[in-house]
């Protein structure tokens, strides 16, 4: 396993470019389990959990709640940064400048807690296929675009009181006078807004631009089923002459024969073997 943790940091630091793809298993091993019904989840979300039967952050998410006032009672607690950026930034080597990563970084996640920026990554060059729990959009579809709602989240927490906030707190649309949700994919009106379709192209172009130089293709919690990140990154290792394709997901690591030579596969904590990584980097 020690050589594995040697190959990594060498495949990652002889490349000319790495690209990050990052799913539900990242988030789990930073604490933050968006289908467990955990001590966690009964702790901060006790109340909803009794009041309206919700199980997990993903149900509550998608929940139809009575009034905005309490739907936004909940959308608050979902935002915790605190928890979000310990694993990102450990393999980013506590920032960007000291870090083992290259500078050329393009990251595509399906994870909406937004830990990748907190850990210093460059927000340009963050995908998040899915959106992110820290923007709100039009409920309605009205072609406005998504905007940063921390400030928004954070006047909620202080007035949050009962399963409810204020109802001047409850946000709505600045164009068409609408609801707000979070920028969430639960609707087609999040894959058409001009914000995706953008993030869409930047990703293509970041491909089209390694093609046929030495890509780092790396997997942080991706489950074999995936067909947002998974599927699209095998297909790019097997055509791709030059890349390395790295997964590390625990209790389920898959690479297909078709690039069995050109992979190395980590089975176990992601937090815990970015930090064999790094200890490997020492070594050498």
């Amino acid at each position: 396993m020690e050589e594995n943790f040697r190959n990594i940091y060498k495949a990652i630091q002889e490349a000319d470019a790495l690209l990050i793809g990052a799913s539900n298993g990242l988030s789990i091993s930073e604490g933050y389990n968006i289908f467990a019904d955990d001590h966690w989840f009964q702790k901060d979300f006790g109340d909803f959990r009794s009041r309206y039967g919700i199980r997990n952050i993903l149900q509550g998410l998608f929940f139809q709640y009575p009034t905005e006032e309490s739907k936004w009672a909940f959308f608050q607690q979902t935002d915790q940064p605190e928890m979000l950026s310990g694993t990102a930034r450990s393999c980013n080597g506590g920032s960007v400048s000291s870090g083992w990563f290259p500078k050329i970084i393009f990251i595509v996640t399906s994870n909406g807690e937004d830990h990748f920026v907190p850990a210093g990554f460059d927000r340009d060059k963050v995908f998040e296929m899915e959106g992110r729990l820290t923007q709100s959009r039009c409920q309605n579809g009205c072609g406005t675009d998504p905007y940063e709602n921390q400030n928004e989240i954070l006047k909620m927490a202080k007035a949050e009181k009962n399963g409810q906030i204020p109802s001047e707190l409850v946000p709505c649309c600045s164009c068409c006078g609408g609801p707000v949700t979070v920028n969430m994919a639960n609707s087609n009106a999040f894959f058409q807004t001009e914000q995706f379709q953008k993030k869409m192209q930047d990703y293509q172009n970041f491909i089209k631009k390694y093609h046929g130089k030495r890509l780092a293709i790396l997997e942080l919690g991706v489950g074999w089923r995936n067909r947002m990140i998974k599927e699209p990154f095998m297909s790019l290792a097997a055509s791709e002459p030059e890349a390395v394709y790295i997964t590390f997901n625990k209790g389920e690591v898959y690479i297909p024969s078709e690039i069995a030579g050109k992979s190395i596969g980590v089975d176990g904590d992601i937090g815990e073997a970015l930090k064999e990584i790094c200890l490997a980097r020492e070594n050498l």
